[in-house]
């Protein structure tokens, strides 16, 4: 018995494969009806198939209306039903390519830093002189000196690098102390090295018999009187 099997090289070539053969055909088979309301109403039901066949995009603003064009195309846009967005996509709109984006120009000095670091320093240079200025230099020379270790993480940059960067972005108006750490955003401007060393050590103190709080004298002795009150007890006879 001999058994007849379509390759799909023989077959009608798919226009959108991701739908499959199937629906393909349930849209081919759409152009045939001849009553509008059913017609309408099986294509709808079309769509709702091609949704549950990807799921993941269901959350997408526009995923129905992008499902109807495709509905359009796959049936060469010879279909007459309603899309719900009003309109009939055209063989123009699908073949209709987007404006281009135009690339802003502009001359970038010093590009791992980036050109929102020129723009810091641009709004630095226009700040008055004060602390105010000098607390937002101080974070902008700590970033870049955050973006350039990950421009180059295999070489060290020291802090005069930075500083000298930044006086050059600035054309030599913006200059940082030459005691300033840019090794974290929080430092002030005039925060030297030793001074961020130096740390609060209350704790390690009170720890290795330094001085100790009031709430920890009035502990010590509750405890004390405590014992005393039970080696008192304890030698007494229960008559």
């Amino acid at each position: 018995m001999a058994i007849n099997m379509d390759y799909n090289s023989s077959l009608e070539e798919l226009i959108i494969p991701e739908y499959g053969r199937n629906v393909q055909n349930l849209i081919h088979h759409a152009k045939t009806i001849q009553d509008d309301r059913f017609r309408q109403a099986f294509v709808e039901k079309v769509v709702d198939l091609m949704m549950q066949m990807h799921p993941q995009n269901r959350s997408a603003e526009d995923f129905k209306e992008k499902l109807w064009k495709h509905v359009f195309i796959i049936a060469d846009f010879d279909l007459d039903v309603t899309p719900p967005f009003g309109y009939k996509p055209s063989p123009e709109d699908a073949h209709k390519k987007p404006d281009i984006i135009p690339y802003p120009q502009s001359e970038t000095r010093f590009r791992h830093y980036g050109t929102n670091v020129q723009r810091l320093v641009a709004k630095a240079m226009s700040m008055p002189p004060g602390r105010k200025r000098d607390a937002f230099v101080a974070v902008i020379g700590a970033y870049m000196k955050l973006a350039y270790k990950t421009w180059n993480r295999e070489l060290y940059v020291s802090d005069e690098v930075i500083k000298g960067d930044l006086a050059a972005l600035s054309n030599g108006v913006i200059t940082m102390h030459e005691d300033a750490s840019l090794d974290n955003l929080g430092g002030g401007p005039n925060r030297s090295k030793q001074q961020q060393q130096q740390r609060p050590n209350n704790m390690n103190k009170s720890r290795s018999g330094g001085p100790s709080y009031p709430n920890q004298r009035n502990n010590q002795g509750d405890r004390d009187r405590n014992r005393n009150k039970n080696m008192n007890n304890g030698g007494r006879r229960k008559k």
